[in-house]
């Protein structure tokens, strides 16, 4: 297995309220599985499929909505450890290589936690200062540097 095959590929979301950009708010989700971590939507790429492909599809698999529209793009790719306790649970995988996106929801989106495999108990929209307070520490590192490239580009 070469290095690259150690990273599941995945596709990550911002995404932000249709009152962007007059309000700058924040979607973030907690997780059903682990008590009061929250996240930002983000799933799996499957073998063959195109990265926006991916990002739509999981856009719906998790807040049950496509009704969304890219407003940019990460420039690279990203990767981050598990930590040990996910990673046993993830294996072959010792973490995850992201294409992150920022994304609009669009006036008439519906958010829909409950869809066919359920991966989150609530979600808020809140301050981009918040967010880091809010979300895992092994993702930290991560949410920053994305963040902040956002940010310097004028989009947070």
């Amino acid at each position: 297995m070469n290095k690259e095959d150690l990273y599941r590929p995945n596709v990550a979301m911002i995404i932000v309220s249709n009152n962007y950009p007059q309000k700058k708010e924040i979607f973030i989700a907690q997780r059903n599985d682990l008590t009061d971590i929250w996240q930002f939507p983000q799933g799996g790429i499957d073998k063959g499929e195109k990265v926006q492909e991916a990002l739509f599809r999981e856009l719906e698999e998790e807040i049950g909505t496509l009704k969304a529209k890219v407003v940019a793009e990460y420039p690279e790719w990203i990767s981050y450890d598990f930590p040990e306790k996910i990673a046993k649970t993830m294996k072959p995988y010792k973490g995850q290589i992201q294409r992150y996106f920022l994304l609009k929801l669009k006036k008439s989106a519906k958010i829909n936690l409950q869809t066919k495999h359920p991966e989150f108990l609530s979600y808020k929209f809140v301050s981009v200062d918040e967010v880091l307070d809010l979300t895992a520490h092994f993702k930290k590192p991560v949410y920053e540097k994305v963040i902040n490239y956002f940010k310097a580009e004028g989009h947070l």
